[in-house]
């Protein structure tokens, strides 16, 4: 198996299990979901729904592939998807934290783009 192809499947059996996590609870209205466009390299879990009446929606991780790279683009999880992936065996130097600027990406651990 390719670089990318291991990647996609990373990506993709990380947003499974937390969108199996989230909606383990039952009824609050919120509704959690993954959103894959294999074709581009873009990678979804997002909240829709009502809570109370209280319109929620938006994304929860969004995770790209572009230039060979895993590009975190949003990640409002707990634990946060890099620790995850590199506890798979993904080099930090394949990991891009885009969600932060470029200044600040060069003093992290990661990839700088």
């Amino acid at each position: 198996m390719d670089k990318l192809t291991r990647y996609r499947e990373l990506i993709k059996r990380h947003l499974l299990h937390i969108a199996e996590l989230v909606n383990r609870k039952p009824g609050n209205g919120v509704e959690t979901a993954c959103a894959f466009d294999e074709d581009r390299d873009h990678y979804l879990l997002l909240r829709t729904g009502w809570q109370d009446d209280r319109r929620v929606r938006g994304a929860t991780l969004y995770v790209r592939l572009r230039d060979n790279k895993i590009w975190i683009e949003e990640d409002w999880t707990e634990d946060g998807i890099a620790r995850a992936l590199v506890q798979e065996g993904v080099p930090k130097e394949d990991i891009v934290l885009a969600f932060y600027s470029p200044e600040t990406r060069r003093h992290s651990e990661y990839a700088v783009a």
